[in-house]
């Protein structure tokens, strides 16, 4: 995609505990309403969708102040995304979608847009992002990948994480590291400060600081093929 084709507004699908990447490909069950709407109504035009993390996690409880169930069905909002555009839908059961969205480029949510549409708009700013538009194709060795990932292999590894790293060293270093920092067992507020990285170096020394306030032992066992 180019710069002069980006959307100035994108529908937004705001989804707890997700983060998606740019150079990252993920799949979505959309089964509520006001989303199988947007989804449809993206397939119609640009099949471009905006994910984010809200800032209020989702609560179990019932809300009956009417300003609350406001603030609960719309929170607010992180102020970085990334935008990505659907590449496979199947429709399943009940007009619900699975749906494969490919990570394009990062944005910053500058103003809601009011609308009558039941899920939300924003008006949105590329620019600090625009380097996620670039196509980088690298020749990473193995040796080489192993080094830049030592302690987070390490980390996988201890998790019970399975990685086929000989198959990562065939992608971009860009996105090789995306895919990692998508797939790592770090917190979501660690994900969203590699997602606000400004550039891939700045996302590499993010992934390094991380990793020195884990320790290596102590973990659960978890299978990830």
């Amino acid at each position: 995609m180019k710069k002069e084709d980006l959307p100035k507004i994108i529908s937004i699908f705001p989804l707890s505990n997700f983060i998606i990447f740019p150079n990252t490909t993920v799949p979505l069950n959309i089964f509520e309403p006001r989303y199988i709407d947007m989804v449809n109504d993206s397939m119609s035009h640009s099949k471009l969708i905006g994910m984010i993390q809200p800032k209020l996690k989702p609560t179990t409880y019932r809300i009956f102040d009417s300003a609350k169930l406001k603030n609960h069905l719309n929170p607010d909002l992180h102020e970085i995304g990334c935008m990505g555009k659907i590449t496979n839908l199947k429709e399943i059961e009940d007009g619900k979608f699975l749906i494969e969205l490919k990570g394009i480029i990062r944005f910053q949510i500058m103003k809601e847009i009011q609308s009558k549409k039941k899920y939300r708009q924003y008006e949105i700013n590329f620019s600090n992002f625009y380097d996620d538009l670039d196509v980088k194709i690298e020749n990473i060795q193995f040796s080489d990948l192993k080094l830049i990932f030592k302690d987070l292999k390490k980390l996988f590894e201890k998790r019970g994480f399975i990685i086929n790293w000989k198959e990562l060293g065939k992608q971009s270093l860009d996105e090789t590291i995306n895919a990692l920092a998508m797939a790592s067992p770090f917190t979501l507020a660690e994900k969203q400060i590699l997602l606000e990285a400004k550039n891939l170096e700045t996302r590499k020394k993010k992934i390094s600081e991380i990793l020195k306030t884990y320790s290596f032992d102590d973990y659960n066992n978890t299978t990830v093929q």
